[in-house]
């Protein structure tokens, strides 16, 4: 049996035993890396920076323009 990551990120709509294939119910800050011989690994996902002036998101100065969902049906 061959190990496959986790290449549809993470899913925790039901019961593990119902995992959807290459999903995991508990992934945190990894993304699948693919490398130049085609071959898929996981790796670390980079640090986030900060983004505007500081303010809280929602204030004055950076108002919610826009929100969306999206899923995927693999």
């Amino acid at each position: 049996m061959e190990l496959q990551p986790p290449l549809f990120g993470i899913d925790k709509s039901g019961a593990a035993s119902k995992q959807p294939a290459l999903t995991s119910p508990d992934l945190k800050n990894v993304r699948p890396i693919c490398s130049l011989e085609g071959r898929v690994r996981l790796g670390q996902r980079p640090g986030l920076d900060k983004w505007g002036a500081g303010t809280q998101i929602g204030g004055v100065e950076q108002p919610v323009v826009a929100m969306c969902l999206v899923r995927s049906a693999h």
